[in-house]
């Protein structure tokens, strides 16, 4: 059998372990999220740009008359 200052040390490092695992999934999921936003956004700027190669000619001339 374990003494209790083995099972003391085996059950720290568990908690070491799990901590520090928690840690990198937390990393994990903030660079996921970081990734996401960026992909958003360059899908709205790849939107505005495929509108205006197929119409280029849409917004570019402005007649006023007073």
């Amino acid at each position: 059998m374990l003494d209790i200052a083995a099972m003391s040390i085996v059950l720290s490092h568990n908690k070491v372990q799990e901590q520090a695992g928690l840690a990198v999934m937390k990393m994990a999921m903030d660079v996921a999220a970081n990734q996401s936003e960026s992909i958003m956004a360059l899908e709205g700027m790849n939107a505005r740009a495929m509108e205006t190669s197929v119409q280029p000619f849409l917004g570019a001339i402005l007649d006023i008359q007073a």
